[in-house]
């Protein structure tokens, strides 16, 4: 059994992911990382100052991050947490990130390099209300959402979705066949594809909707709801 846990990296999503796990109880919980930058995530505070692509990725995660209350890539670390917790073993997902950017640095174009500097600086102004509406568009039509960036960038759906979602499909198929289920926690922006990847092995989806919504009621409590005007 697969399961497809869907998230965003600058949301607190830590009691989600917790329940999520601790409700399936895996043999492997997957994180869409590599050993480096789940090391950086451990212990943010011996990161270096650099200077790149991802160095500015990471600050503007961690600026909208701290809006919302909490640290960029908290749920990975909550969701090593929580697979510790129960006994389940952690796997990294993810292709290394520097020969990730290397292969991005070498599949853009002239153009599409300085289209893609261009969004990642802007990147440094968007705010929790950008961010917000942004999803809202991503959820209303997803398929549109990534048409849009295959168009104006197809270098960067190519190398760091497609490309990625390959090597996670190929390493949850080998965790299932060896453990029997597999949790995995990706970005919601890989969600549909590894689906797609995985259709035969029919995996149960959560998207990142379920885990910002409350969670449920308990049975023993009585509430009364409107859902009027």
């Amino acid at each position: 059994m697969i399961t497809l846990v869907g998230v965003g990296h600058v949301f607190d999503l830590q009691a989600g992911i917790r329940r999520a796990i601790e409700t399936r109880r895996p043999a492997i919980v997957g994180v869409e990382l590599d050993p480096a930058r789940f090391q950086a995530l451990q212990a943010p505070e011996s990161r270096r100052p650099s200077f790149g692509v991802y160095a500015i990725l990471a600050y503007v995660q961690r600026r909208i991050a701290s809006e919302y209350g909490t640290q960029a890539g908290a749920e990975m670390v909550a969701a090593a947490h929580a697979a510790k917790d129960i006994g389940a073993r952690l796997a990294f997902l993810d292709l290394d990130s520097r020969s990730v950017l290397s292969s991005l640095m070498r599949a853009m174009s002239a153009r599409e390099k300085v289209k893609f500097a261009v969004s990642i600086l802007g990147g440094l102004f968007v705010r929790k209300s950008t961010v917000e509406r942004e999803l809202k568009r991503f959820e209303a039509d997803e398929g549109a959402f990534i048409d849009e960036l295959a168009r104006d960038f197809p270098s960067v759906k190519r190398v760091l979705i497609d490309e990625r979602n390959v090597h996670m499909a190929r390493a949850l198929r080998a965790l299932e066949a060896d453990h029997g289920s597999v949790l995995a926690v990706v970005g919601e922006g890989h969600v549909e594809g590894l689906r797609t990847l995985l259709a035969d092995r029919s995996p149960e989806v959560v998207r990142l909707r379920d885990l910002r919504a409350p969670p449920p009621v308990s049975g023993n409590a009585s509430a009364s709801v409107s859902f009027g005007p």
